[in-house]
């Protein structure tokens, strides 16, 4: 029994033949296209204002460091989908350093704010154009990545460096 395909293939054909130098796999159901650094923007705005997929359900991240095969260090993650044809697509963007920059989906969809400021956090994934790029999670006195695959385990020692909070009193 195999799985129901979450993707249209008119969809996939449509985005090869606007856009050159896409790769496209299927595994289980789900659509991936990697996408190149350049034309992130381009291609979610096509997805948006011509094949109809209106919500950026996650934008996330994986390092990729000393994972066998891996030819890239990052690889930036969109999952997208259609409400009205409940379609879902995963798209991908490889990044390796010291350029950790990709084009702010804001703009598309401004449910990307917050989940773009969660990667930049995590990760150090730069947005350009981000309207208000900074940590969310984290104090600003913290200068790491925490889910980079290099970054200890126990940490080093930034929690004794941030000032200490107090709840007030009521």
């Amino acid at each position: 029994m195999g799985c129901e395909p979450l993707i249209d293939p008119h969809t996939i054909a449509t985005l090869n033949s606007a856009f050159a130098g896409l790769k496209t796999s299927e595994f289980r159901g789900e659509a991936r296209v990697i996408v190149p650094r350049e034309l992130i923007y381009p291609v979610l705005t096509a997805l948006r204002d011509k094949l109809a997929f209106d919500f950026l359900s996650d934008i996330t991240c994986v390092d990729y460091l000393n994972y066998r095969g891996a030819e890239d260090r990052f690889g930036l993650v969109y999952l997208l989908a259609s409400t009205g044809t409940n379609e879902r697509l995963n798209l991908r963007v490889f990044l390796n350093e010291p350029d950790l920059s990709v084009r702010s989906a804001v703009p598309l969809w401004e449910g990307a704010n917050w989940m773009e400021r969660e990667v930049w956090d995590m990760f150090g994934i730069r947005f350009e154009g981000h309207p208000d790029l900074r940590r969310i999670l984290l104090p600003d006195e913290f200068t790491a990545f925490p889910l980079r695959k290099d970054y200890p385990l126990q940490g080093r020692g930034e929690r004794h460096n941030f000032p200490v909070l107090h709840r007030a009193t009521s």
